[in-house]
């Protein structure tokens, strides 16, 4: 499997107690490196940071191996509402805008083209997904409604058995090539790239020179008020190299004292927010996501309908775009303790964030009284069972290969991350989408379960609106809308600075 160079670590002279600049980004995943990528190339701030608690970038749920490497955009996610559908469309095309920024050996590395469909089987679903069809189609013109002769000549492992049409209704939704995946992990280490580029080559206000500051293997200890800017202190990550000078001593500073503060951290957003009293009303349900490996069984992507009464994914297929010649079949989805998937250690960082009290268990209820979520739940824990799992998964895994065996299959050990899927008590329900605390101005904690990769450039357009009217910076908004959301210049809602109401829509998308 390739792996993304490390990043060089900087030399700089050995740092002060503070060091003062505009914006401090938390978290180097793929949301926190696009809004990195924003604010160099689109603002004049003359000293922008980034910290990351590992010494590579995307380590956690933008790691290739950590996520179904989708871009999701509404056309074959059939939990996804029309309204939902057209605001995802709209900020996934943004990553295939930015990739023809790249040059092309590295667009090919971020970003491939594939053919991808939703899978309808049986009366029932095929009924729903002609109905979608004709719903969605006038909004996404490269829709095809593909009957199971054209099924098979777009996918034979799909439609075909032993060479003859399987016997089931079958109907599909595809679209034939279009860019379909992404590895999340090359975006991020390209996001850094760029910005490193554009600061190195511009000039700051005055004429100055700018400075971009990656802190990596650096954890933020606290994040402190301090009148109109905020004291973060950082220490060392155990177990992680940290860039240090020519005699050894860390780059990292002790503190940094920033005008404005952007958490980009998954779950640990919202840890760092309730130590600091801030989105109380969160409690945090994580659900980890297991993938199998098959032969190279696929073409593209294949989804299949919904359950409408889950509110998790439902199985695909995709080739894998880092395992050439393997199909990754999953996810499951399995109620796990931990914050991070492979770090038992953060179990007890789980406690603190579930805030186990009536509310929570009232949501939990919800869940566990509805039998097709209780039979769900007890079915994935038994996919984590290593002698009966490829057993039971088979048979899932068969609604897209009808002719898969069971010595096709695989499990994909070390693959597959943890969604941070937030229960607001409040109002006792499970939230189905990300979330964004503003804990106060200038400071902000970002939660961005799937699709928040897809969604990485729009929510970083959203955070960097809010910087601009805060500091005041130059903002090139025209550049933006062209360059990412494909607007003309000259009339569009964006160049005439609409860009944060442009996103609001796009705030809450579904799972």
């Amino acid at each position: 499997m390739a792996s993304v160079p490390r990043l060089p670590r900087p030399v700089i002279d050995s740092p002060p107690d503070a060091v003062s600049l505009d914006v401090l980004i938390v978290g180097g995943g793929v949301c926190g490196t696009a809004l990195l990528f924003e604010l160099a190339r689109y603002t004049d701030l003359g000293h922008i940071a980034l910290v990351e608690r590992y010494d590579q970038l995307a380590r956690v749920n933008s790691r290739a191996t950590n996520n179904s490497q989708t871009i999701h955009c509404g056309d074959i996610e059939t939990n996804y509402t029309l309204e939902k559908a057209l605001a995802v469309k709209r900020t996934a095309e943004m990553i295939v805008r930015y990739a023809e920024l790249l040059e092309p050996a590295q667009r090919r590395r971020c970003v491939f083209q594939t053919p991808k469909m939703v899978l309808a089987v049986g009366e029932a679903e095929c009924a729903l997904l002609r109905e979608r069809f004709e719903r969605f189609s006038p909004h996404f013109p490269a829709m095809e409604l593909l009957e199971k002769e054209q099924i098979a000549a777009w996918e034979p492992a799909v439609a075909l058995v032993d060479g003859q049409l399987r016997p089931e209704e079958l109907v599909a939704i595809g679209i034939c090539n279009t860019a379909t995946a992404v590895d999340y992990e090359e975006l991020a280490a390209s996001f850094v790239q760029q910005a490193q580029e554009v600061v190195t080559a511009s000039r700051g206000p005055g004429g100055g020179a700018r400075r971009l500051d990656l802190h990596m293997g650096t954890s933020v200890a606290q994040i402190t008020p301090e009148g109109e800017r905020f004291r973060v202190s950082l220490a060392p990550t155990p177990g992680q190299q940290q860039g240090v000078n020519a005699d050894g001593t860390p780059v990292a500073p002790r503190a940094i004292l920033a005008r404005h503060v952007v958490v980009n951290a998954g779950a640990h957003s919202l840890l760092m927010a309730q130590r600091m009293g801030f989105g109380q009303q969160y409690s945090c349900l994580p659900v980890a996501g297991s993938f199998y490996f098959t032969p190279d069984l696929l073409r593209g992507k294949v989804y299949t309908v919904q359950n409408d009464k889950l509110p998790f994914a439902a199985i695909h297929g995709d080739p894998d775009v880092r395992a050439a010649g393997k199909t990754r079949f999953g996810p499951t989805a399995l109620l796990l303790p931990l914050l991070e998937r492979y770090r038992p250690a953060s179990f007890w960082e789980f406690l603190q964030v579930l805030r186990l009290d009536w509310a929570v268990l009232g949501v939990f209820w919800q869940l566990l009284r509805v039998a097709d979520i209780r039979n769900y739940i007890l079915k994935n824990l038994l996919f984590e069972v290593p002698w009966l799992r490829r057993r039971l998964f088979l048979a899932d895994a068969r609604k897209i290969v009808p002719g898969m065996r069971l010595e096709d299959l695989r499990f994909a050990e070390g693959y597959g991350g943890v969604r941070p899927q937030l229960i607001d008590k409040a109002n006792r329900r499970l939230m189905l989408g990300e979330a964004s605390i503003p804990a106060l101005p200038g400071l902000v904690f970002n939660v961005t379960p799937s699709p928040g990769g897809t969604c990485c450039l729009g929510n970083a357009a959203r955070d960097l609106a809010a910087i601009v009217e805060r500091l005041g910076c130059a903002f090139d908004r025209q550049r933006l809308a062209r360059e990412l959301y494909g607007e003309d210049s000259a009339g569009s809602a964006l160049a005439d600075g609409g860009i944060a109401q442009a996103v609001a829509a796009e705030a809450e998308p579904a799972a």
